[in-house]
């Protein structure tokens, strides 16, 4: 017996098609700009005529943000703090995640109850600020990657994947055989939790790669620069009035080359986590996943 859809049915499975296509043109096309623009000369993006493809290709903008040492000790600086961060990030929310999700562990009511109060109310910018300077972190490397190594959403999220995920016999049978709870967790919990670990570190990684703000408040020192300031600087110190005077056609010129740096420095500096997606994606779609499907 053949079902055929009813009119109603294929009415909205084109409508719902078409909202789709909308909302990836509404994504992708941005990118495609940019990418573009970053690829034409400095007098297409002047005039206007870059929508799609590249107008006049070349690699100038690439080849002046990439001799750029503020860029080079930028990007050294963001990889070291996205690798750093991310490791020691999701180390503390296995060993916080663990405990919480055993229900041997006395008191883990009281302190999930703690981690999720952090969420709703928070000390807030100052008490944080004198935090780190008390602790002597000011103008260091671990103010970037220790005030917010744990994010109780990612807690959250490892948390119930291990109630939910992990039984509670799988953990007694290990017991039983003398395994001691670290263990546990080295030779059972993480070989079993892959999916929610490469989660929790491209969600850490992407944080702390696209974060500015921690070092704009705690860096003095430009060597220790992430990336983002650097692409932060670049964009205001580029900012040009064109209404001060002087000569015009000479001043839209340096704006427009100033411009098509910008768009290469953008592309720059996604670049790495574009690559590193492709190789986690497989994580990442069955970590999204993770409790959707009962039974």
């Amino acid at each position: 017996m053949v079902n055929h859809d009813s009119f109603s049915d294929r009415v909205f499975d084109i409508v719902n098609k078409l909202c789709m296509l909308f909302c990836t043109i509404i994504v992708v096309y941005p990118v495609i700009y940019i990418v573009s623009s970053s690829f034409s000369s400095s007098s297409a993006i002047i005039s206007g005529r870059v929508w799609f493809f590249p107008v006049e290709p070349n690699l100038q903008a690439y080849s002046a943000v990439l001799r750029n040492k503020q860029v080079a000790s930028g990007y050294m600086n963001s990889i070291f703090y996205t690798a750093g961060g991310t490791c020691i990030s999701v180390f503390l929310t296995i060993a916080a995640a663990y405990p919480l999700s055993r229900k041997i562990f006395i008191g883990r009511r009281f302190f999930t109850s703690m981690f999720v109060f952090t969420m709703l109310f928070s000390g807030g910018l100052i008490p944080t600020y004198f935090v780190v300077r008390n602790m002597h972190m000011i103008d260091t490397r671990w103010a970037i990657v220790l005030p917010n190594a744990l994010s109780v959403w990612n807690l959250m999220v490892t948390l119930t994947f291990f109630k939910t995920s992990l039984s509670e016999e799988l953990f007694e049978a290990a017991e039983l055989e003398g395994a001691s709870d670290l263990r546990i967790l080295w030779s059972v919990v993480l070989p079993l939790s892959q999916a929610i670990i490469a989660v929790i570190a491209l969600y850490y990684a992407i944080g702390i790669w696209n974060s500015y703000f921690d070092a704009l408040i705690y860096l003095k020192t430009s060597s220790k620069f992430p990336l983002q300031i650097i692409l932060r600087n670049i964009l205001i110190s580029n900012q040009m009035d064109l209404s001060m005077g002087g000569d015009l056609v000479a001043m839209a010129r340096r704006q427009g080359m100033a411009d098509v740096m910008k768009y290469a420095l953008i592309v720059v500096s996604s670049a790495p986590l574009l690559l590193i997606y492709p190789f986690v994606q497989k994580f990442f779609i069955k970590g999204v996943m993770l409790g959707s499907i009962k039974g």
